[in-house]
């Protein structure tokens, strides 16, 4: 069993855990990093790289020239371990391990011992975690919870949590397509697997596993002009994928043809 971690990166060279990304890959030769630069205007390339030296032959890094948002930045990262025929799992987790590397290690055990799941994701509403004080972002936080359920219409508890593994045969379903939002694209991902599946099956392809630890951390990247739009990105989301039918399934094969991204693989 071999797993695939993508990791994308903005602007993150004071912020990455060089020391905790150096002794995760060079104790465990099962897993292979991804470090996806997301055309940062930092040093971040260069800190990837000094993780690389680690472990060269466990490590990629992916420069994209310019910013293109954490969707498009996963989506290259899985393109990239789709091709690689000896990976059997393929997830992604936040730059700033606020799921740490054990948790999305219990994912993909989960995913490795049960064999009709294609996706496992991870679930901040159990684990131990700094929880969310602020009234305005709470009650924000809950608006948005019921705008994501009312757009899914699954039992689901964390659907944007940023901790999760696939099967490698569902990866062409999951990413073949550019996603419409680049903050929202994990609502996204239900929905294509929703369609995929069929809306009464679909939960018995998934499962949503509680971490055991997490860290709330708001995302800088993500401007109060972003946040405050939203609410209109998912109903915008719901309204292209059930109205209009935007999702046309996995591609025969594996291509991101549509979406123009110039990057650098070492």
């Amino acid at each position: 069993m071999k797993a695939g971690i993508i990791t994308p990166c903005y602007n993150e060279e004071n912020k990455l855990q060089i020391e905790t990304y150096i002794r995760f890959i060079r104790t465990n030769d099962n897993y292979h990093l991804c470090l996806v630069n997301d055309g940062s205007s930092d040093k971040t390339s260069e800190v990837l790289k000094q993780i690389k030296k680690a472990a060269p032959q466990r490590v990629s890094v992916i420069d994209l020239k310019e910013n293109r948002g954490k969707a498009t930045a996963v989506s290259v990262g899985a393109k990239y371990l789709y091709e690689q025929t000896d990976v059997d799992y393929i997830g992604y987790l936040n730059a700033d391990l606020s799921t740490d590397f054990n948790d999305f290690d219990q994912l993909v055990s989960m995913l490795d011992k049960t064999g009709k799941l294609s996706m496992v994701f991870g679930s901040r509403g159990y684990g131990e975690g700094n929880r969310e004080s602020n009234f305005i972002r709470k009650f924000f936080s809950i608006i948005i919870k019921f705008l994501v359920y009312f757009t899914l219409r699954l039992p689901i508890e964390d659907a944007q949590c940023g901790a999760k593994v696939f099967r490698r045969n569902i990866v062409p379903v999951v990413f073949s397509n550019p996603f419409l939002c680049r903050w929202l694209f994990d609502v996204e991902i239900f929905i294509r697997l929703k369609e995929y599946f069929g809306r009464h099956y679909v939960m018995e392809k998934i499962k949503e596993q509680p971490l055991e630890r997490w860290v709330h951390a708001d995302d800088p990247k993500l401007g109060m002009k972003d946040a405050l739009q939203l609410p209109y990105r998912l109903l915008n989301i719901g309204f292209n994928y059930h109205l209009i039918n935007k999702f046309q399934g996995p591609k025969q094969a594996y291509e991101l043809e549509n979406i123009a991204v110039s990057y650098i693989i070492t």
